[in-house]
């Protein structure tokens, strides 16, 4: 039976041999029993490091398509620039989940230990990749693209280090009452970085910055740019490295009621792939949709709207670079819509209600990937990025509250860097697919958020082959 159906409803269970009606409220009151109640304070120190780890993402994702194809890279061969990215997530999210799980630091707890590790290194490419144009390699040369590459590859793995322990520590810490609110927050607080993030450029060329370079380079008002982000992204890991305890391997086998006498197991990653949940399949499945969808977006928006309001596709162009820009804001403001729809709606919804907001994000975000392609005015764009912005906090927010519910604690980073290869994969395939939807699609980069449009509208109906959406109500350290 579905669960949206059953939220709320009183069901009938034997207490001592009595029929006891068990209604949502003490089911909430049950499905808190495993883990304790954290307190707002320390909610916010755990998620509030996604502000600055998602400076980089945005950055990465906004300014990405503007960077190489103002170095010189062929709006035809950008799929393969995009497939690094994913990649790398692909490959380090596993390891640092797998390996995380096995950490035990008495001075740095399990997790943080990759956060330090990766905030330096993540900082340090953020630097380096918009100057991929700044070496005299030459415009549309094989080493300024050759260097471009290897940083945004660099750049995608550290942040990768630097993103998993954020997530892993709310699985580790946040009782299912909770669960709910902190990844709305950490979501919220994401996407709060990306709002600032990718407002840089645009508020650097209005207090003067240069918005043009000569061909080849990028301009100073992007570097700049990815060079307070970096600063950020390190002030915020500090900040939660330093605020957030995390629990001793004692305690954290109690809270998840796993016994520590019983022999450990250390599996393999394919291993646990081949046991993986069911909520696994069937969440990544569903994400097959949305994040081939946003793949697009990340590669083909500047050029869409630069061809859309601007009428250019000319990327040393002054009209081309406004685009940039002003995508830019358009992130931003998808940026304070996810902010203000997870705190307002998401950090209040129930447990058991989790497909009907995933349906709800979804949809939005298939209407705003349709707006964007047929509008042509630059403030009218707003609107279907307000509803993007709805569709990115919510898909990342249910689809980890719906995965991470049916862990039981053993493995858990294992399955958290899993888990994010169904978010990584559909990336690859979308820019795969990107050179041979391209030339068909007559290189219309409007045409491309279409298509992505199209997709997120077929994910709306792919949410419903998640059956297994319900919370815990108990964990008894057993698969």
């Amino acid at each position: 039976m579905d669960m949206d159906s059953k939220a709320g409803s009183a069901v009938t269970v034997k207490k001592k041999g009595m029929p006891v009606k068990k209604t949502a409220t003490t089911k909430k009151a049950q499905i808190s029993n495993s883990l304790p109640s954290l307190s707002l304070k320390t909610i916010f120190a755990m998620t509030f490091g996604f502000f600055g780890v998602n400076m980089a993402f945005s950055l990465q994702s906004s300014q990405m398509g503007r960077i190489f194809q103002t170095i010189g890279a062929d709006p035809t061969k950008l799929g393969f620039f995009f497939i690094l990215p994913p990649l790398a997530g692909m490959v380090v999210q596993p390891l640092v989940g797998k390996y995380s799980d096995l950490t035990w630091s008495n001075k740095f707890g399990r997790r943080m230990p990759y956060l330090i590790l990766g905030a330096p290194i993540a900082a340090l490419v953020m630097v380096l990749l918009p100057n991929a144009g700044s070496f005299g390699f030459g415009y549309a040369s094989i080493a300024a693209l050759t260097f471009g590459a290897i940083a945004i590859l660099f750049m995608d793995l550290s942040s990768n280090v630097c993103m998993q322990p954020f997530k892993m520590i709310v699985g580790d810490m946040v009782n299912e009452n909770q669960k709910d609110l902190a990844w709305s927050w950490q979501q919220s607080f994401s996407n709060l970085g990306g709002v600032i993030a990718t407002i840089f450029p645009f508020l650097l060329t209005a207090l003067g910055v240069a918005n043009v370079a000569k061909q080849g380079e990028v301009p100073l008002s992007v570097r700049l740019s990815f060079y307070i982000g970096a600063a950020i992204l390190l002030a915020t890991s500090i900040y939660t490295i330093v605020s957030v305890k995390e629990y001793d391997p004692l305690s954290y086998a109690k809270y998840h009621h796993i016994d520590t006498k019983a022999p450990q197991e250390k599996p393999s990653l394919w291993a646990l792939v081949k046991r993986a949940p069911r909520s696994f399949w069937e969440v990544s499945f569903v994400q097959l949709f949305d994040w081939f969808a946003f793949q697009y977006l990340w590669t083909y928006a500047t050029g869409a709207i630069a061809k859309n309001v601007w009428n250019t596709a000319d990327t040393a162009s002054a009209g081309y670079q406004a685009a940039g820009n002003w995508y830019g804001i358009l992130t931003c403001v998808q940026s304070v819509a996810a902010v203000i729809w997870g705190f307002v709606v998401l950090s209040r919804t129930s447990p058991y209600k989790r497909k009907f907001w995933f349906r709800v994000g979804l949809f939005s975000g298939a209407l705003g990937f349709i707006g964007v392609f047929f509008t042509h005015n630059q403030y009218l764009l707003l609107l279907p990025f307000c509803l993007i912005g709805i569709s990115y906090l919510t898909m990342q927010t249910e689809a980890f509250s719906i995965f991470t519910s049916s862990l039981d604690g053993k493995n858990e980073g294992a399955y958290m860097g899993l888990f994010n290869c169904g978010i990584c994969l559909p990336q690859i395939i979308a820019s795969l697919l990107s050179f041979i939807i391209f030339p068909l699609i007559n290189k219309s980069m409007p045409g491309m958020i279409l298509v992505a449009g199209l997709v997120m509208l077929l994910g709306v109906f792919a949410v419903g082959i998640i059956k297994e959406d319900t919370p815990q109500t108990g964990l008894t350290g057993k698969k």
